[in-house]
């Protein structure tokens, strides 16, 4: 297996900072890497914040590639009955 292949990683945004087109993200492993606005998928790079916001990326040797904001899931709401 080639060690330089690239591994598909999970993690949380800290910032983005769009001025200096740089932000930090921290891995599900506790990792905390920078992130260049180039490492962001077409698309996605944030606009606003972005703190707390799950992410899935591809770390090769070091660097970020491929960053994507993970979907939040829909959450349901528990209907409300009415009493009478």
């Amino acid at each position: 297996m080639d060690s330089s292949a690239p591994i598909r990683v999970h993690g949380t945004m800290l910032w983005f900072n769009s001025a200096k087109d740089l932000g930090a993200l921290r891995t599900d492993a506790g990792e905390r890497l920078e992130v260049p606005g180039a490492a962001f998928s077409p698309g996605e790079k944030p606009v606003g914040r972005c703190a707390g916001k799950a992410i899935e990326f591809e770390a090769v040797e070091g660097g970020v590639t491929g960053l994507e904001f993970v979907p939040e899931g829909s959450q349901r709401r528990a209907r409300r009955r009415h009493r009478y």
